[in-house]
């Protein structure tokens, strides 16, 4: 095991001051079908959880809609007193069903949300809490407002947000700092370069959700599996470390209820992408 350690994906401080390996775990993953309810197979989802630790992972990303409730219960139940890691959770999502998630930004509802996940977390105050969704149906100000109390408070230690653009982080910013933002980027989508450029430049975390996607570029003979052929690796691994090497304020978190995939996935960390292939990767997925 010790030749595979997320350490090798280098590290970043959300906030300036909060350490962690750079390629984290997303908590998705250790649920039902679309992510409500319990995982098929409760074993394996929390032998994946207790593996983090020995690999090196640091960074577990959860949010109170996966199951709902489900995947935060389950890093408590394996993980607490959660010794040397960063558990992120976030909230502002509802669920009436499988592969249902309304928005809800009520500032009431937050709040609520932020007290529930310290519950169920077993934590005095969460480290990274982000919002999941800014709700076009409450004003904004409101819903960042409260988060801005909440963190005054001491229930919160930093603040991200989810599927934004640079206008909202901005706007955000006035009521609290920034530190990470959680928009859907991968090799086969890159709708969120804009918002990634203005990370880098303030040093806020970029966390890609659905970073193993790579569109066409996945398929057989394409520059990716000839660029995975050539180093021994997967598809994803290469997708992994070519996310890694983008900017030094990614921190992909590859999602997994599998303990072989999570090693799998963890490899990539040392993974090295030579100039030559990042700029091939690059310019097919253009």
């Amino acid at each position: 095991m010790s030749g595979i350690n997320a350490a090798a994906s280098g590290t970043f401080r959300i906030g300036g001051d909060l350490e962690v390996n750079r390629l984290g775990f997303g908590a998705m993953r250790i649920t039902g079908k679309g992510i409500w309810g319990d995982p098929a197979d409760p074993q394996k989802a929390r032998a994946t959880l207790r593996k983090l630790p020995e690999l090196g992972v640091n960074f577990i990303d959860t949010a109170d809609s996966y199951g709902p409730y489900v995947s935060e219960d389950l890093i408590r139940e394996v993980l607490h007193p959660y010794k040397n890691l960063v558990v992120a959770t976030k909230a502002g999502l509802t669920r009436s069903g499988p592969d249902v998630w309304p928005p809800l930004g009520r500032p009431e509802y937050l709040r609520q949300c932020v007290l529930m996940s310290l519950r169920r977390l077993g934590v005095e105050r969460i480290d990274l809490w982000q919002l999941h969704r800014i709700d076009a149906k409450v004003p904004r100000d409101e819903q960042f407002d409260v988060i801005k109390q909440m963190q005054k408070e001491g229930l919160i230690r930093h603040v991200g947000l989810s599927e934004v653009n640079v206008e909202e982080i901005e706007a955000a910013s006035k009521y609290f700092t920034v530190t990470t933002v959680q928009n859907l980027y991968n090799l086969g989508n890159r709708k969120s370069e804009e918002v990634l450029d203005h990370c880098g430049k303030k040093n806020i975390g970029f966390i890609p959700w659905y970073p193993l996607a790579a569109g066409k570029l996945a398929e057989k003979g394409s520059i990716l599996s000839k660029i995975a052929d050539k180093l021994g690796a997967t598809d994803g691994q290469v997708a992994l470390a070519w996310l890694l090497k983008r900017s030094p304020v990614m921190l992909p978190i590859p999602g997994t209820g599998s303990p072989d995939h999570l090693e799998e996935n963890v490899k990539a960390a040392s993974l090295s992408l030579s100039d030559e292939d990042f700029k091939a990767l690059e310019a097919a997925a253009k």
